[in-house]
């Protein structure tokens, strides 16, 4: 007998759309075909929806322990539910300390247990002053590590660091050696640290002006920096947060070379703009930043070839008063999760008429395959039963009434999206319905990397 048997669905597989049910067992897809209702103790009719595979956030900042004031586990899971994500990997910075040893590790963990609408997984960090203990986070449940070129941190004791050129390098070895993904904030620190002090002395701050100071050559430098130590040390990588065409191209050629490689964009350096800063403010002041209308269009085109890898949507959330201020005072990171799915799929699927199944790959399947989470990322049987429903013929206006941050702020508000997800179910449990809400209990858990099934 199954558990649950899911109807009158248009299902998202890894090749096609088909019109056809899933039955589900334990949390598990045990069936994908023709089942009768009566094999099944409940039964759910999703009624000509598109019924894609759970997404897969591969580049989330929770905050928890330390900054919760920020986004919390539970804020945190509920926006992402709501948007159709049904795992995401939480990177080691803004929480307080940073994840970059085992015992900060083991402060992540006990903070997020039973907090989680959905299933869960950290990163481990790459800084100046955590090589030592690099080798032991490097044997923990980690998923993969994260590192910075460009300035970051604070003086906050446990706070996040930049690397330098002898930590890349030393760090990415060791890495290699254990298999681990190091994934790259690729902003060259020279560069941008000059240019904003320049533009600061000047006093010129105005949103043109912060973009001026984190320019594409930026971007690309440390790119073409990381790639060369790549090819020196064998370390896997993965580029988060690309933002220029020029970039892609790169790491595209690269990849010809037989480096390792993968890269992510995300929604909003493809869904706005840099002569759009004035108007939204600091509230989509982001690093790097938002790119011009004819660059936005260059990295649309990379996208629509295949030539970025997946979408994420680098949810960086903060309070309000940290948004406040110039744009080089004011906090970089834009709060965005809960409309990575819906925002994309009305604009590469609906308005650019990508393939369904090649937007399913995007947001479940191949982040899910890079990172080593064997369970997840498609409708398959033998997989966990983490699912979405979408209408694609609802339309609605985002409002912060709407939204499940902690601080309701997003550059989204006022933007009609052309579609709208109506349910997600966790293991084969329903967690978020747009009609009746949230699941009572959060039955979000931590998953580990299953590198013993994939390469």
């Amino acid at each position: 007998m199954l558990d649950l048997l899911i109807t009158g669905g248009r299902v998202v597989l890894n090749n096609r759309v088909e019109f056809t049910n899933i039955g589900i067992r334990n949390g598990k897809i045990i069936r994908i075909g023709s089942i009768e209702q009566k094999e099944a103790r409940q039964t759910i009719d999703a009624n000509g929806q598109l019924v894609f595979p759970g997404a897969v956030d591969t580049h989330v900042h929770i905050s928890e322990p330390g900054r919760t004031e920020w986004e919390g586990f539970e804020t945190g899971s509920k926006s992402l539910a709501a948007g159709g994500t049904t795992t995401y990997l939480e990177m080691p910075l803004n929480a307080l300390p940073a994840t970059t040893n085992s015992k900060n590790l083991q402060l992540k963990l006990e903070a997020a247990k039973k907090q989680n609408y959905i299933d869960y997984g950290f990163y481990g960090g790459l800084t100046p002053d955590n090589l030592d203990e690099l080798a032991a986070l490097a044997d923990s449940d980690v998923v993969a590590f994260k590192c910075f070129l460009s300035t970051c941190g604070s003086d906050e004791p446990g706070d996040f660091k930049n690397v330098d050129e002898h930590t890349l390098l030393e760090g990415m070895r060791l890495l290699a050696k254990k298999d681990q993904l190091l994934c790259i904030h690729a902003e060259d620190a020279d560069l941008t640290d000059t240019l904003e002090a320049e533009m600061v002395a000047r006093e010129q701050t105005s949103a043109d002006d912060y973009v001026a100071s984190r320019p594409i050559l930026a971007e690309v430098i440390a790119v073409k920096q990381a790639l060369e130590a790549a090819k020196e040390t064998g370390c896997a990588l993965h580029f988060v947060h690309i933002s220029s065409a020029e970039a892609i191209q790169v790491i595209q050629a690269a990849k010809m070379e037989g480096v390792d490689v993968t890269v992510e964009s995300c929604p909003h350096y493809f869904t706005l703009s840099a002569e759009e800063l004035d108007v939204l403010g600091t509230l989509a002041k982001c690093q790097p930043p938002l790119r011009s209308k004819a660059e936005v269009e260059k990295l649309w085109g990379c996208l629509l070839r295949g030539e970025i890898d997946w979408l994420a949507s680098d949810h960086s959330p903060c309070t309000p008063d940290l948004k406040q201020g110039n744009f080089f005072s004011a906090w970089g990171g834009i709060s965005g999760c809960q409309n990575t799915v819906d925002l994309m799929f009305d604009e590469a699927v609906k308005k650019r008429k990508m393939p369904i199944v090649d937007f399913a790959q995007l947001i479940a399947t191949k982040p899910a395959k890079r990172m080593h989470l064997s369970q997840k990322g498609e409708i398959a049987v033998g997989k966990d039963a983490d699912l979405f429903f979408l209408d694609e013929n609802q339309t609605y206006t985002v409002s912060e009434d709407q939204l499940f941050y902690k601080n309701k702020h997003t550059p989204y508000t006022g933007r009609e999206i052309g579609c709208k997800i109506t349910r997600v179910l966790v293991r084969g449990t329903i967690v978020y319905d747009a009609l009746d809400g949230f699941a009572k209990k959060r039955i979000g858990q931590f998953v580990r990397p299953n590198k013993t099934q994939q390469g």
